[in-house]
């Protein structure tokens, strides 16, 4: 007879855990709401789970939290800010709340990976009910975390009030290793429902940092009272009685065990169920309430049966947000609903497995083999292939752009690219094609020479070479110019990328275009599994390598915006929607989008925050746009000084600069300032401007230098103008890498306080400043440095991002590595063939 398995079994503590507190509460006569044991259990938790970051506030359940939360975050809102912002994939408590604090939801779509509201979806919809969305109320699925700081930053943003619905959460840990929504400015939601991991009877909590908010909604929690029994607001019954707090203070004794022992009962079903889809993992940890996994599109119209099957075996099993909250009646009438293709595709695919505190692994393994079984019994059956086992690639490199595309260069140029290719790779993209990325969308020019790009020739066999075709034809147009127009840069990759795609598909290689990479974990055995799946229909393969390259390119994060002071202030308090980053200044329309933010009928001020290549692209840019600018129209503003290169010692002194010491001199080449220094037409904008050689600069452009928070002049600067651009540099997209224990491994470049993505050797390292065993990273924001034989300047203290570094030695680097660990593989292979021979 099956043992009884169900999806949840409710684990509150033990009577005997409870009768000294019944007996003090019965002998104290304190059985109403908001009694010692209440407030007490609200002090405890905000220390032992929260750190002491701030104050909590217990509550009958998190529906009411999250109403009177929602009620008093937006009640001096405009009376035509109505809509909440929440996500059609969550519990219909989160919709209902909004609506009892007279809010009408606005139902966005879900992320593909993490199941959270979508980021493209919340900008989209907050652009276009701009000025009418109120609250944005995101749930942390699952208990998965979600980035608070991203939301801090749309609030300032966008003046929207922020509620976090974290009803699974107690007992998750966010990236830094703390309870989720510690410190959290806005309130954060918490269920102590008996289905949870933190399970009691009933009862939820709020969390936040600020004090002040705790103690308004306290009073609210208690009709509005402030002080008397007089109402000073909203309020309601909302009040946690003492027998609820008793439960949920003797549960929070255990919370972290029983949190951990989940943990490893959902890695075990991981490494079970490893064909499947699940939730991409985000933070330090989370409190799993059941195992949530995807039946692929062919058996979704089979999930009763499956559930019925696993059912008979005596396993509980079921369904969540399914039917999601867009296919409700109830909101069907009542809520704006935005497409919601993605939650339409996860709620008709889900499945939700036991995690309870009392099952061990070999539970897990009976239900993963009873799912794996139901799931052949269906008719049609396509059950995901087991994951790549008959094979194991060398490297797989995750972005196909030019970075990646470089990699493959490199070892053409050194006569390497068979021997990668026989170790076995695979590149995998999203484009229809690999080679130039997004390049060509920039309307700017290179800041590397015709020359340098026409030398990637040299990776190809004879006969294969591009340099006479029409795409190398336009690039030597700009011999001896400064830069070639990076809309030809593109088309040039473009097909560079296709000639080495096809040499690598002949060495047995391979490239899998129109797929993005999820996740990458590490197994047990030191193999790197990574998950791509196929955009076009979402179907999913697993590669399994020794090695792993990231070659994703960078970008500008809007959080920089809210945490970079500038004269003592962050540029989103001071600049608010005047604000514009520098990346899509120069991307195509880049100057349209800037013309709609200037006034009309006179000379706009622009400021420009930055000194990097960058910033002083963008000057150019604004320069050569034709707008109408007097004379000091735009102002640059920078921290370090601005050097320009050259190639000689000689060359610097002959322009009369002087401005370099020996540790500004590449001992390899002799250039000054190799790396630090403005190359081509950057170069040509900086040397006039600051007067080298008698040089005039452009008087519509004018320098000045940051001193510190009491830099007035920058205050001004910045007060005054009437467009702001933000060039802050590029951070890495680090792709997302999950240890052998289904934790996340959290990336120096993702650290409180960035860093590199990559060490000496281009290894990728995590927050310790440790390598992250077989994992590689090149390209844009990276952060690589050369050094010895590489040369580069001692002094140079930023990223080195040329081409030509990346198609020559940062390429050939990674490439011996990747070489050298195939080498290693192959002989330990073959001492255990011999041995078993």
């Amino acid at each position: 007879m099956p043992i009884d398995l169900p999806l949840i079994r409710p684990n509150p503590p033990k009577l005997s855990q409870l009768t000294a507190g019944l007996e003090a509460i019965e002998e104290s006569g304190t059985f109403s709401n908001y009694g010692p044991v209440a407030r007490r259990f609200e002090t405890t938790m905000a220390e032992t789970l929260f750190g002491g970051r701030g104050a909590c506030l217990a509550v009958a359940n998190a529906t009411l939290g999250l109403m009177i939360a929602l009620r008093h975050t937006t009640l001096r809102m405009e009376q035509d800010r109505k809509l909440a912002l929440l996500p059609a994939f969550t519990f219909a408590a989160t919709a209902q709340a909004a609506q009892w604090a007279g809010l009408t939801p606005l139902l966005a779509d879900c992320d593909p990976d993490d199941w959270a509201l979508c980021p493209k979806a919340e900008e989209r919809l907050l652009a276009e009910y701009r000025g009418r969305i109120a609250a944005i109320v995101p749930y942390a699925t699952f208990g998965n975390s979600i980035d608070l700081e991203r939301y801090a930053w749309l609030a300032r943003r966008h003046d929207v009030a922020i509620v976090i619905d974290a009803a699974a959460s107690l007992g998750s840990l966010d990236t830094e290793g703390r309870g989720f929504g510690a410190g959290a400015p806005f309130p954060v939601v918490y269920s102590m429902h008996a289905t949870k991991t933190f399970s009691t009877s009933e009862g939820g909590v709020i969390h936040c940092a600020d004090h002040a908010l705790i103690e308004k909604l306290r009073a609210m929690a208690n009709f509005g009272f402030e002080g008397s029994r007089s109402a000073t607001m909203p309020g309601m019954n909302a009040k946690l009685a003492e027998i609820p707090a008793l439960i949920a203070e003797a549960k929070l004794g255990d919370i972290h065990q029983v949190a951990r022992h989940r943990t490893s009962l959902a890695e075990r079903y991981r490494e079970r169920l490893a064909a499947f889809s699940v939730q991409r993992p985000r933070g330090h940890a989370q409190a799993v309430q059941f195992m949530s996994v995807l039946l692929p599109r062919a058996l979704a119209e089979h999930r009763d049966a499956i559930i019925g099957k696993l059912a008979e075996a005596g396993i509980g099993a079921g369904t969540y947000f399914s039917p999601h909250l867009g296919e409700q009646p109830w909101f069907r009438e009542t809520c704006v609903i935005d497409e919601l293709p993605v939650t339409d595709d996860i709620a008709a695919r889900m499945l939700a497995l036991p995690v309870t505190d009392d099952m061990t692994t070999a539970d897990v393994d009976r239900v993963s083999d009873a799912l794996i079984a139901a799931c052949y019994a269906q008719p049609r059956s396509t059950v995901p292939a087991t994951p790549l086992r008959d094979r194991v690639l060398g490297a797989v490199v995750v972005g196909g752009g030019p970075a990646g595309v470089a990699l493959l260069c490199a070892a053409g140029k050194t006569g390497k690219l068979d021997a990668l290719a026989s170790a076995g790779i695979v590149m995998v993209d999203r484009g229809a094609t690999i080679g130039g990325g997004r390049l060509g969308a920039y309307e700017i020019t290179s800041d590397s020479s015709a020359e340098t790009f026409l030398t990637a020739d040299g990776a190809l066999p004879a006969g294969l070479g591009i340099a006479d075709e029409a795409a190398g034809l336009a690039i030597a147009e700009h011999k001896g110019a400064l830069g070639v127009p990076l809309p030809k840069v593109g088309a040039y990759l473009d097909r560079l990328g296709e000639v080495l795609g096809q040499r690598l598909r002949s060495l047995g290689g391979a490239v899998l275009n129109g797929h993005e990479v999820i996740a990458s974990q590490r197994t047990t055995d030191g193999l790197w599994r990574t998950r791509a799946r196929r955009i076009a229909d979402g179907g999913s393969i697993e590669l399994l390598s020794h090695s792993l390259v990231i070659a994703t390119g960078g970008h500008q994060p809007a959080i920089r915006l809210a945490e970079e002071n500038v004269a003592g202030m962050s540029l989103v308090e001071r600049c608010g929607n005047r604000l514009i980053q520098s990346d899509t200044l120069l991307a195509a329309g880049g100057i349209d989008a800037a013309r709609e933010r200037l006034p009309k009928g006179r000379a706009p001020r622009i400021a420009i925050v930055g000194g990097s290549t960058s910033a002083v692209t963008a000057a150019v840019r604004l320069l050569k746009s034709g707008l109408p600018l007097n004379p000091g129209g735009i102002a640059l503003l920078h921290r370090r000084p601005l050097r320009p290169f050259y190639p000689s010692v000689d060359a610097a002194h002959a322009d009369g600069y002087t401005d370099f010491g020996p540790d500004d001199i590449c001992p390899i080449s002799g250039f000054v300032y190799r790396l630090a220094g403005f190359r081509l037409e950057a170069r040509e904008l900086v040397v006039h401007a600051l007067g080298i050689a008698g040089r005039v600069g452009d008087p519509r452009l004018t320098l000045h230098r940051l001193t510190g928070d009491d830099d007035a002049t920058a205050a001004d600067i910045l007060d005054q103008a009437d467009l702001v651009v933000a060039s802050f540099g590029y951070q890495p997209y680090a792709l997302p890498l999950i240890d052998e224990r289904g934790r996340a491994i959290r990336l120096r470049c993702e650290g409180p306080v960035r860093g590199r993505m990559v060490d000496d050797l281009c290894r990728v390292v995590d927050t310790d400043a440790c390598a992250v065993p077989g994992v590689y990273g090149i390209g844009l924001a990276a952060g690589f440095a050369p050094h010895g034989k590489l040369g580069g300047e001692a002094s140079f203290m930023g990223q080195a991002n040329g081409l030509w570094l990346w198609q020559n030695d940062v390429g050939q680097l990674i490439v011996e590595q990747l070489l050298s660990a195939a080498e290693k593989a192959g002989a330990k292979t073959g001492a255990v063939r011999r041995a078993v021979a």
